[in-house]
Parts: structure tokens; sequence; C-alpha cells
């Protein structure tokens, strides 16, 4: 008998592994892997874009309630994120777009626009949805939620080595230092802060394999009713 489509949130500061965790775990189950923080930086590539100031909250919500934006699955396993019919996956992933998604994220319009996409298809389950405050605030009913961690060090590195896979010249420390940051706005913000939902499992990923978090991950999903293929 088949096992009923949960829900997975997955939740924690940049550089913590939840986009290539909750990828894994998604191909695991057969579910739909929806990155939301992808979907915050898609609006920060646009408020450059349209040469708008970050700063003009009314102006900014305008454009995110305007904004057409769906993924598309890719035979692979990919995923690609589709705006206004461009595709903005790889140009939402520069220094640039990064800094400004976090100051964009804490406009509450931006928030209450894309929190309704996500909470949409969240209610359909058979999803993994990842990125900051959706434990919290997207998906608090969830079957499963984790808060992944690491040391600041760990996600400095992580995330150095990502940007420098991409071919961007980058410095380890100024990532580090970027990183700093934005924990800090994220969980001082007034609005969804950055924070662990008291039923969470906070998942401290030193030291541990991609595939060690994913198991540990699939583990909470099958005592949650979900079938896990290959654990039979």
């Amino acid at each position: 008998m088949a096992g009923k489509q949960i829900s997975i949130a997955i939740d924690g500061p940049g550089g913590s592994g939840k986009s290539t965790v909750a990828r894994r775990v998604a191909e695991r189950l057969g579910y739909t892997y929806v990155d939301t923080g992808a979907m915050y930086r898609a609006v920060a590539y646009r408020v450059l874009q349209e040469g708008l100031d970050p700063a003009d909250e009314e102006a900014v919500t305008r454009l995110a309630e305007g904004l057409s934006m769906h993924f598309e699955q890719e035979p692979a396993g990919g995923q690609r994120l589709i705006v206004d019919g461009e595709d903005v996956s790889e140009v939402i992933r520069t220094p640039e777009v990064a800094a400004l998604s976090s100051p964009v994220s804490a406009i509450a319009g931006v928030r209450r626009r894309l929190t309704a996409l996500q909470q949409q298809r969240g209610r359909q389950g058979g999803v993994v949805m990842e990125g900051r405050d959706i434990q919290t605030v997207v998906l608090p009913e969830a079957e499963v939620k984790v808060f992944l961690t690491a040391s600041d060090e760990e996600r400095a590195r992580r995330r150095y080595l990502e940007l420098a896979a991409q071919g961007q010249e980058v410095d380890l420390a100024e990532v580090k230092r970027s990183l700093e940051a934005r924990d800090r706005r994220d969980s001082e913000r007034a609005l969804a802060p950055l924070a662990k939902a008291p039923d969470a499992l906070e998942l401290v990923t030193d030291g541990l394999t991609i595939e060690e978090e994913v198991a540990r991950i699939l583990e909470l999903a099958a005592a949650a009713g979900a079938t896990v293929p290959g654990s039979e």
C-alpha cells in the first residue's frame, strides 16, 4: 500500500546545504522540489533589471505581484526557474542578486505574494520545500520539519566552493563576512525572521556527508507515513 504524499519543510541559514539536501530528498521520494530562496532572488534580479530603488517597498511589491513565476522540472532531475518566460536559474546566483535578495525578502508585500504561492503548492503534498521561514511560517503544518545548520567556517567553505564552481572569482574571507551579515539581517528582522520551529529537528551537518543528511531526513519521512523507495 502506497504511503501518503507528505510535505517536508527544510530551513536553515545560508551555506547550510539546504538546496542540495532538499533536492536529493525530493529525488529519492519522487516529490517536487521547491527552492523558495530562488523565488526571492528572482524578485531581486528583476529589481536590478528594472532599476528600482529596493527601499521603495510599494514599487517592489507591485513588481513582485505582477511577476509570472514557476519551476520546470528537468528529465535528469534538475530544475529551472522561469520568470515571465525567462529562464533565470543561473543569473539569480550572482553575488549582486544574493546581496539584494535579503532586503527584498524583508518587504511585507513581497513575502505575502510569494508565501501565498508557496503555501498553495505545499497544501498539495508530495513536496520538499526549502528556504528561510519554511518550517515556521510557510508550512508550519508540514509532516517533517528540519532545520539544517553548520559552523560559520563550514558554511563559508561550502558557499565559496559553490561560487567558484560557477566560475566566479570570490574570496573565502569575504564569503564568510557576507554570510554572517546575512544571518544577522535574517535573524533580527521583524518579519518572518530566521528561526527554528520548536518541533523541527535541528541537524548540524559538520562532518556529515550529503547522503548521511539525506538518510536522516528520509527516516523522518518514513516515520511520518511516506513511502521511501528502497527502504522496504
